[in-house]
């Protein structure tokens, strides 16, 4: 009987060897020129597709890049319009200042002028 399994496993590996080799000539790959083509084509496509994806890139970082740019421009002239208003306010505030100090310095000056006066007036009557 082991006779019998022997021949059974040569038979079925023989068979199996047949429909491989079948099924490997039916399935079997391009040839070296075809496969080669292909290769060709799909690394052009894949470059392609790198190439435009590396180019999108570049153009989304330039649009952020131009509008960190437009962003600070406005910033800047917005800081250069806050710092003009802050000037003017200083102006105003030191123009106010002076004025109370020129009318304080006057009403001491007339209050001096008044109490010399009324000393004169008081040592003219004695």
């Amino acid at each position: 009987m082991s006779e019998g399994r022997d021949f059974d496993f040569l038979k079925g590996l023989l068979v199996g060897s047949l429909i491989g080799a079948a099924m490997g000539i039916l399935f079997a790959p391009r040839s070296g020129k075809e496969t080669r083509e292909d290769i060709r084509r799909k690394s052009h496509y894949i470059y392609s597709k790198a190439r435009e994806e590396y180019e999108e890139a570049v153009e989304r970082s330039k649009r952020a890049y131009e509008g960190a740019v437009e962003r600070l421009k406005e910033f800047q002239a917005t800081a250069k319009r806050k710092a003009a208003e802050a000037e003017e306010k200083v102006e105003e505030l030191a123009d106010k200042g002076k004025d109370a100090l020129d009318d304080t310095k006057s009403r001491i000056k007339k209050a001096i002028d008044a109490g010399v006066e009324a000393y004169k007036e008081e040592k003219g009557k004695s």
